[in-house]
Order: structure tokens, then C-alpha cells, then sequence
């Protein structure tokens, strides 16, 4: 399904997708499970990366990689490479990745970087995430009638919107996104101000 709702968002014109694919939480499941899992993964990312590629997909990680096999991390770096320069959609895909531990280690790392406390502000924090070079979300889709945010980009949805749908991943489809962003264009952004209408989902300027 990846291939087919990356291609309908691009059509679309929405330049960044992530995937929320396998959480910190994930390794506490079964270990076999966990291993199927890891070894879907590869075999998706050695058989669709060229594929996305052609699309004119840029592919990112989101999350850590040390916890990752050898081979799955080369086939991780791989994709990276091969992609790193297309301009038409970044796809993040988040995987062993929690927002907790994404905002514990940009602290840890802050830290042994010497940053002082008076220094410490949003846009410094926001440059030691894994999606420091990413705009916000504008859109969360949550899929099989689930209503929470499972430790997904914790830091970064402050202001999202959310849509959450009954449709399981497998069958969510191009009705579904079709819903989904007829739903965005519907709301009233705030951002603790001024409403603003949802509109095209187009990534916040940042300086």
C-alpha cells in the first residue's frame, strides 16, 4: 500500500508524507513477530526503493538505526543515497523512532554539545530532532479507528490536525485520502491566533 498512497499524495501535490512504521515501543512485542517485522523492512526497501525513486521520491529515517541489523542498515543508507536528491515528495519513514525518545536524545545530545540553558529555546530544540529539516505536520491520519498519538512526533504535532478514520492501513486507499484532505481543508488553524482555513496541506514557513 505504500507505493500506491505515496503516489496519490504526490499526485495531489503534498510535499512531505511520513510513516509511522515501527515504534520504540514495537521491540516489547514478540521477538519472532519483531523479526518478521524487521525482515518485511528490507525486503520492501530492496524491492520498492528504485521504484520511488523513479517516482522522484526523496526517502528519509526518522528514528535510531544502532539498534537496526548490518545489512538492514545498508539497505536503510542505500535507499538514502539513491534518492537524496528528488524534489517531487519526502517521504519520511519513521522507524524504531518515539517521540520521547526523540526529544531525550536531542537533550542528551545538547548536553554533550555543551549548550548552555540560556541558549536552550524552540528553534534550538527544533534543530536537534530527526525531523530538523522538516516543517511540521500539518495532517495526522490515524488509521483502524484508533485515537491517539502513539508517541508520534510528540514534539512536532503541537498544532497539527487530526483525522481519524475506522479504514484499516491495508485498505486505506484513494476514497480515504480523498476524505482525509477534504476534512484538513474544513478546519479552522489557529495556531493560538488568528483562524486561518485549512486549505492545501503546504508545510509552515519557518525561518
Amino acid at each position: 500500500n505504500i507505493r500506491r498512497i505515496v503516489e496519490e499524495f504526490a499526485l495531489r501535490g503534498v510535499p512531505y508524507l511520513t510513516l509511522y512504521a515501527f515504534s520504540t515501543e514495537n521491540w516489547s512485542r514478540p521477538s519472532r513477530e519483531v523479526q518478521a517485522l524487521l525482515s518485511i523492512l528490507e525486503q520492501v526497501i530492496n524491492e520498492q526503493a528504485q521504484t520511488l525513486h523513479d517516482q522522484g521520491v526523496r526517502l528519509l529515517h526518522l528514528g535510531r538505526l544502532d539498534r537496526l541489523s548490518p545489512s538492514l542498515q545498508k539497505a536503510i543508507q542505500r535507499a538514502l543515497d539513491l534518492t537524496k536528491d528528488n524534489t517531487r515528495l519526502t517521504l519520511s519513514v519513521a522507524f524504531d523512532y518515539g517521540g520521547r525518545d526523540e526529544i531525550l536524545e536531542a537533550i542528551r545530545r545538547m548536553i554533550a554539545d555543551g549548550v548552555t540553558a540560556s541558549k536552550v529555546d524552540e528553534d534550538l530544540v527544533q534543530r536537534y530532532l530527526y525531523t530538523c529539516s522538516l516543517p511540521d505536520p500539518d495532517l495526522i491520519i490515524r488509521t483502524a479507528g484508533e485515537q491517539r498519538l502513539s508517541n508520534f512526533l510528540v514534539w512536532q504535532s503541537a498544532y497539527s490536525e487530526y483525522y481519524c478514520t475506522p479504514v484499516f492501513w491495508p485498505d486505506f486507499g484513494k476514497p480515504e485520502v480523498s476524505s482525509a484532505l477534504a476534512a484538513y481543508q474544513q478546519r479552522q488553524r489557529r495556531f493560538g491566533g488568528v483562524p486561518q482555513r485549512g486549505g492545501p496541506c503546504r508545510p509552515p514557513v519557518r525561518s
